[in-house]
C-alpha cells in the first residue's frame, strides 16, 4: 500500500467574502460542505452545491462554492463536472475545465473557488442543494528551464493576465 504526504487543504472561504460574492439572498454559508472523496480510490474531490441548482438547456450559472484551498508550491487544482452528470445531462464547465492555480489562496477575493456550469443538453438540470456537481484532482505540474515568472498573484478569479 502506498502512502501519500498531502498537498492541499480546503477551507471556507470568509462568510463576509462569500456574502460579497453571492447574488441570492440570504447567502448559504453555513450550508458550505468542503470537498471530500467519496471512496479511498477516488483521485477527484466532490465538490457541493451550497444552494440548489437549476439550468434550462442552454444556460449557464456560475456557482460561487465557498471554498478555498491552499495548495503547495507545484501542484494545480484541475475541476470537471461529476461524470454522472456530464454523461446523463451533457452538464459541461463553461470554460471546459477549471484551473486552480497554487497562488489563487492569496487572491485578493480570499481564493474563492468559482465554478461556472453550462447545460448542453436537451432537458433541464436539478441539482439539489447539497448535492455533488464537481470534482477537483490534484495535479503536479513541471516548469520550462527558461521559467522566468517572477511576478506574484494580485488579482482573483481569472486575474493571471493581469486584468482583474
Amino acid at each position: 500500500m502506498r502512502t501519500m504526504t498531502g498537498i492541499a487543504r480546503f477551507m471556507k472561504v470568509s462568510r463576509t467574502q462569500f456574502e460579497a460574492d453571492w447574488t441570492g439572498t440570504p447567502a448559504p454559508w453555513d450550508e458550505i460542505r468542503l470537498p471530500r472523496r467519496a471512496t479511498t480510490g477516488s483521485a477527484g474531490y466532490d465538490f457541493f452545491a451550497p444552494a440548489a441548482i437549476e439550468l434550462a438547456p442552454g444556460e449557464t450559472v456560475t456557482v460561487p462554492t465557498g471554498v478555498r484551498a491552499r495548495i503547495a508550491p507545484g501542484w494545480v487544482l484541475m475541476l470537471f463536472p461529476r461524470s454522472g452528470l456530464g454523461f446523463k445531462y451533457r452538464l459541461m464547465l463553461n470554460n471546459t475545465v477549471g484551473v486552480v492555480d497554487s497562488d489563487y489562496f492569496d487572491a485578493l477575493n480570499e481564493g474563492h473557488i468559482f465554478i461556472k456550469l453550462y447545460n448542453a443538453g436537451p432537458r433541464p438540470l436539478s441539482i439539489p442543494a447539497g448535492a455533488a456537481f464537481a470534482q477537483g484532482v490534484f495535479l503536479p505540474y513541471g516548469l520550462t528551464e527558461d521559467d522566468d515568472a517572477d511576478q506574484p498573484r494580485t488579482g482573483g478569479f481569472g486575474s493571471t493576465t493581469g486584468r482583474n
